[in-house]
């Protein structure tokens, strides 16, 4: 399996990435997506991806970061060109933190999200030439009812969208299948506290479903505590939701592979 998403530009991991994917490796994690956060990060991942044959990366601005201007659109239009490119993302809204305030982000999130369509139409620059089209890793923490409408508004397919790093209950699982989205589930779903995760975990058909980290946070048991998180931890989190749906491992463990390649258009020997 991989680690669909993991933030390995993040200093935690800067000086060691050979020994984070051979520990991955050692837990049978043997690829991880990573995840860009501004218009510069997204340039840091595609660094690291075209280095190492078993990284691939996003590209594009995390709402948190939505205060870091300017955002250079070229560079995540860049990105995407990568032929190690995944994804855009991740983007969202987060009412989780007070900055940057939502009304930072709001304007962020609807340039994106536009000049993601124009990619899509492949009218984003005349540089292209052609059409980019990927799927979207959301960022949505406390913000369902202001991400969705606008994720309905726009053109965009929502079967290719993931909530990654869902952590709220069965109401909003309702809403992200009624819309037809994927999900994404960390080390979070692991937790004591965390009930009404699984409880919406249950709801959430299994070829709806992909398993990340969101390194270097939020371990899982039985590594809670340990930080920096290691993308190889997703093996600990794939199997407490096989055991929370009652799944065998086998089972389980091929249908998220098939489900990361299909969104992500992943090699299938995962």
């Amino acid at each position: 399996m991989i680690d669909t998403h993991c933030h390995l530009t993040f200093p935690d991991f800067s000086s060691n990435i050979p020994g984070v994917l051979a520990d991955a490796a050692a837990l049978g994690v043997t690829g991880c997506i990573a995840i860009a956060t501004t218009t510069i990060d997204c340039l840091a991942t595609k660094t690291l991806a075209t280095a190492h044959p078993r990284i691939w990366h996003t590209a594009g601005v995390h709402p948190l970061y939505s205060d870091q201007t300017p955002h250079l659109w070229q560079n995540v239009l860049d990105c995407a060109l990568s032929p190690k490119c995944v994804a855009w993302g991740e983007l969202g809204l987060d009412r989780a933190h007070a900055t940057p305030p939502i009304l930072v982000q709001l304007p962020v999130l609807h340039e994106q999200l536009a000049f993601i369509q124009a990619a899509h139409a492949g009218n984003a620059c005349e540089r292209a030439h052609k059409s980019v089209s990927l799927p979207i890793v959301l960022h949505c923490r406390e913000a369902f009812d202001d991400l969705l409408p606008i994720l309905k508004q726009t053109t965009l397919n929502p079967a290719r969208f993931v909530f990654h790093c869902f952590t709220a209950g069965p109401a909003e699982m309702r809403k992200i299948l009624d819309f037809g989205a994927m999900v994404s589930f960390t080390g979070v779903i692991t937790y004591k506290n965390a009930q009404s995760i699984r409880d919406a975990a249950i709801l959430a058909p299994l070829d709806r479903i992909m398993i990340e980290t969101d390194s270097p946070f939020l371990s899982p048991e039985p590594k809670r505590g340990v930080r920096p998180c290691q993308p190889g931890f997703a093996r600990y989190t794939a199997e407490a939701v096989a055991t929370l749906k009652g799944i065998d491992w086998d089972t389980f463990h091929n249908a998220i592979n098939i489900n990361a390649s299909r969104f992500f258009n992943l090699p299938g020997d995962l």
